[in-house]
Formats: C-alpha cells, structure tokens, sequence
C-alpha cells in the first residue's frame, strides 16, 4: 500500500536479499550477488554494464562485471523508495524521496552520477513511476483529496496534469518506448490489474483479465513485451504490494493477449517495482528474498 508518512524500515523484514537475472527466452535464473539487507528494484542501465538499486533509503550502483555496489551521492535525499528511474539518456536519476519535513513522498531529480538533488512535485505524496522517452515529462501516482491518481509533470517543474480520475488505487504509470502509451495498473474492477492508456490520459483499456492481483507493468524496449509482478488473489488485498509473498514475474504481448510465468518466487514489494529490462529486451534483473533463520 502507498505510504503517505514515514517510509518503510526495511531492516525489519528479516530477510536475504538475492539480485538475479533471468533470460525471459529460456527462464534461465542467475544469482549476481546476496545481501545481508534488503535491496530493492534493479534498474539496467542503458549500457549494459550496472543496475541502479535502492537500499536503505539510498541508491547504489552494481557493477556487472565486478559484482561490487558503490553508492550513489544524492545529498539529502536519503529516504527514496523503490520508485526511481533513469532518464532516457541515463544522465540522470527520479526518485521519490520522502522528506524530512513532514515525511511524504515527492519527486527529486540529481545526477546519475552523483549529485544535488532538485525537487520536481511540491505537492505530496507524489511516487515516481515512469519518464517520457523524449525526456521532458515525468509520470508519477499521487494521492490528492484521498484518491490515488495518475499524474504527469514537466521533467523541470510546473503544474501537474491529472490523467485518472477513478475510485481506488492507480499506480505505477510508465511509458512506451514510443511514448504513444503509459501502462499501469488499476483497482478500478475490483482486482489489480494491468492496463493502458494514451498518453494524455485518453482511451484507458484494461490489459488484463485473470483471478489475479497484477502490478507493474514494465514494457521491454523493443516495445514487444510487457513484464508484471502478480500476487495471488486472496494472499493480499486488492491495493497492496506487501514483502514476503508468493508471486509470481508474468510476461505478455504488448498488444495484449494470454500471458506466460517466467518466474516463481518469494519476494513482492521490492522484486519488481521498476523497469529491469536489459537494454536488448533478452533479460529482466530482479530482487528474491530468504528469510533469515530465527
């Protein structure tokens, strides 16, 4: 579920973090690496040679051919949850930071590379989700009079643009590699499911239709496949994405249609929050866990 307040302890989970990739063609699994503490979210740069993970509150960088995490400088947003994404050009780095002030969300662009972050939503709470691929504007869930809607803003600031306006949960909005689209997922018909819309809001279809809970939609970029998390109906509420569940990585056509199981594992909030792809659509990068022994 969305917090609107203090971010989440991840310490408290008890768990073993395992950063895996897998090829989406065979599910081939391959375990990169193990930690002691929770991880969260690999973003594959546009190079191919790290994933930009959170952990505690900052974002760290693992070097695919080292193995070895460094961290990523980000001045005082030292809160950020698992919503960041990368700028199409991979200069810079969107997360949502939960600030000191009153500790909701909003939406703070710094350098890649390191650096002092600037804020995007002064309106909170704000949770980043997707960036256009022209560059210029960001795509974000915000809770407004106690809805939860999706939203877009110019990548420098200005007014945000409202683009559901439906009862519930509307989260995790991203775009198309040809920005015609943003994928996201709903409450809206009692289940979480996947669904899409033009990019200015318009035409929003439901993408899928199982007895599931489907959050995430993540789209390859060649543009062919979408990549989603789902939780089985009945183990979590309809509008929550908890740790420490059963779920599963599905992938479908992106024009719609039936969808595949790569992946079985125990994770959720954390495994696949934002977009993993590789830069050749070939794998997806993702976070299991293992709980600690007692």
């Amino acid at each position: 579920m969305k917090q609107a307040a203090e971010p989440r302890k991840p310490e408290g989970r008890n768990v073993i973090s395992i950063l895996e990739t897998v090829d989406v063609s065979t599910g081939e699994r391959r375990v990169l690496a193990e930690f002691d503490t929770v991880i969260e979210a690999p973003n594959w740069t546009l190079d191919g040679k790290r994933l930009i993970y959170n952990s505690a509150g900052c974002l760290y960088s693992f070097d695919l051919a080292t193995r070895a995490s460094s961290v990523i400088e980000s001045g005082f947003a030292n809160h950020c949850n698992n919503d960041h994404v990368l700028s199409p050009d991979n200069s810079h780095v969107a997360v949502s930071h939960h600030t000191l002030e009153d500790g909701q969300s909003r939406v703070y662009i710094f350098p890649l590379e390191g650096g002092h972050p600037t804020l995007i939503t002064p309106l909170a709470p704000s949770y980043l989700h997707g960036w256009s691929p022209d560059g210029g504007v960001l795509a974000y869930c915000g809770a407004r009079k106690g809805e939860y809607d999706i939203y877009t803003i110019p990548v420098n600031g200005g007014v945000e643009t409202q683009l559901t306006n439906s009862p519930g949960l509307n989260d995790g909005p991203e775009y198309s590699p040809d920005g015609k689209h943003i994928w996201f997922n709903s409450v809206r018909t009692g289940l979480m499911q996947v669904w899409r819309m033009n990019a200015d809001g318009s035409e929003q279809t439901q993408m899928t239709f199982d007895e599931s809970n489907n959050w995430f939609p993540h789209v390859s970029p060649d543009g062919k496949t979408i990549a989603y998390i789902t939780y089985r109906k009945g183990d979590v509420a309809p509008g929550d994405h908890p740790a420490n569940k059963h779920v599963e990585i599905r992938l479908m056509p992106s024009e719609g249609g039936e969808f595949r199981t790569l992946v079985s594992l125990f994770g959720g909030q954390g495994t696949l929050n934002v977009n993993s792809w590789s830069p050749d659509s070939r794998q997806l990068a993702f976070v299991s866990y293992r709980l600690k022994d007692a």
